[in-house]
C-alpha cells in the first residue's frame, strides 16, 4: 500500500487522550481485509479508511475480535490487554474535512459533536474512529441526559466526564439522613450529581470542587439547567477553604493507573485522592459533623485492596466510623459480589486528660 500523499498527509491529529499520530500512515478502503488491517495496525502503522461509514464500523468490529480477550486473567493481565488493544484499534483513523465533516458514503452528521470537544475548525483532520464513536456517544448522552429518580431530573454529562450511569451511589446520598443542612462540601464534584442531590434535599449552601475544567464547565451547566444555580464551584486539588459539617466524596475506586482522563473517574494511582481526602479531612470537618466517603469494594474483590488498609487509613487520619450504608449494583455489568458503601466518619474525639 502507498503512503499517504501529501495532502492527506497534512491533515492534522485530533485527539483527547494525548495519542501520538502513527508515524507511517498508509490509505485503505473495503478492499482491505480484516486480518491485514489488524497485522498492520498491530505493527504501528496507521490505517486511514477511504470507504463508505458503515464499512469502517465493520472492520473496527472485525479487529476487536482478533484482540482475543483476557477474561479469568489476573486483573493486571486484563489492563495490559485493554491498553494492546485500545492502541491497536486507535490505528484504524478516518479523515474530516473543514468545520469536521465527514466525508465518507453513509457517514452521520458528526459536527456538533466535534465541535463539542475539539472545538471548531478551519482545517482537515484525522482521528481515530474509536475516539470519534466515543465523542459521538458522549454527544448522545449530553443531548438526551442521564435520569436521575432522587432528583426527579435528567443530569447531561460532558465528554470526559463520567456519566452517573451507576445509580446506587446517588441513591446512598439521597437516602442517608443529613447532619446538617446550613452548609455541605462535594469534592470531586464531576457532573455535579451528588451537589444538586444535596441541593434538592435542602442543603442551604453546597460548595463543589473539582480539579478538572471540564468536570467544572459541565457541573455549572447542570446546576443552572436544575435550578440549582447557587451552588458554588471552586477549581481546587481537593478540599475548599474552610470547614463544613458535611462533607461527600466519591473518589476513583480502583487504586491502579488511568490510561485515558475519563479513566481518572475510576482509577487512582497508589489512592492518591482517597489518602489526601483522609489525611486533610480532620483540618476541613466541623467538630460533630460527618464525611460522607462512598466506596465500591471492588478493589477488595480484585486484589487491589484490603480492607483493613482502609480501616487503618481511617485511624491514621484521626476518624472513626459512625455508620455505614451498603447497597448492591444495578448495573448489569456490575460484580455480583459487589458492594457500594457510603462510610460515615467523623472526627475522632480527644481523650479527656484526667
Amino acid at each position: 500500500m502507498n503512503p499517504l500523499s501529501t495532502k492527506d498527509g497534512g491533515r492534522r491529529w485530533l485527539t483527547t487522550v494525548g495519542t501520538k499520530m502513527p508515524g507511517n500512515v498508509v490509505p485503505v478502503d473495503d478492499r482491505v481485509t480484516a486480518g491485514e488491517a489488524f497485522r498492520l495496525a498491530a505493527s504501528g502503522t496507521g490505517l486511514a479508511w477511504y470507504g463508505d461509514f458503515p464499512g469502517a464500523r465493520n472492520l473496527l468490529a472485525a479487529m476487536s475480535r482478533r484482540c482475543g480477550t483476557a477474561a479469568g486473567k489476573p486483573f493486571p493481565e486484563q489492563r495490559n490487554h485493554r491498553s494492546r488493544r485500545a492502541r491497536i484499534l486507535g490505528r484504524l483513523l478516518v479523515p474530516l474535512d473543514p468545520g469536521h465533516v465527514l466525508p465518507l458514503r453513509r457517514a452521520p452528521d458528526v459536527r456538533d459533536a466535534c465541535a463539542e470537544v475539539y472545538g471548531p475548525s478551519d482545517a482537515a483532520s484525522l482521528v481515530s474512529l474509536r475516539e470519534l464513536l466515543g465523542v459521538v456517544g458522549a454527544h448522545e448522552w449530553r443531548v438526551k441526559g442521564v435520569e436521575i429518580p432522587a432528583l426527579g431530573a435528567k443530569i447531561h454529562p460532558h465528554h470526559g466526564v463520567f456519566s452517573p450511569v451507576r445509580g446506587e451511589y446517588v441513591d446512598l446520598v439521597a437516602r442517608t439522613p443529613l447532619p446538617a443542612k446550613e452548609l455541605a462540601f462535594d469534592i470531586g464534584t464531576g457532573t455535579g450529581v451528588l451537589a444538586s442531590v444535596l441541593a434538592h434535599r435542602g442543603v442551604e449552601r453546597v460548595v463543589a470542587t473539582d480539579n478538572e475544567p471540564l468536570a467544572l464547565a459541565c457541573a455549572r451547566e447542570n446546576f443552572d439547567r436544575l435550578g440549582f444555580g447557587g451552588i458554588e464551584t471552586l477549581e481546587v486539588d481537593v478540599f475548599p477553604p474552610g470547614r463544613a459539617p458535611l462533607i461527600v466524596c466519591n473518589p476513583p475506586w480502583l487504586p491502579a493507573r488511568a490510561h485515558t482522563p475519563l479513566e481518572r473517574a475510576v482509577y487512582d494511582p497508589g489512592s492518591r485522592m482517597l489518602k489526601a481526602f483522609l489525611d486533610r479531612l480532620p483540618r476541613h470537618l466541623e467538630p460533630g459533623g460527618e464525611a460522607w466517603l462512598i466506596l465500591s469494594d471492588l478493589a477488595e474483590l480484585l486484589g487491589l485492596r484490603r480492607r483493613e488498609e482502609l480501616l487503618d487509613a481511617f485511624e491514621r487520619s484521626g476518624l472513626e466510623v459512625r455508620g455505614r450504608e451498603d447497597i448492591r449494583p444495578r448495573h448489569p455489568r456490575a460484580d455480583a459480589k459487589e458492594v457500594t458503601s457510603l462510610w460515615r466518619l467523623t472526627t475522632r474525639a480527644a481523650p479527656v486528660p484526667d
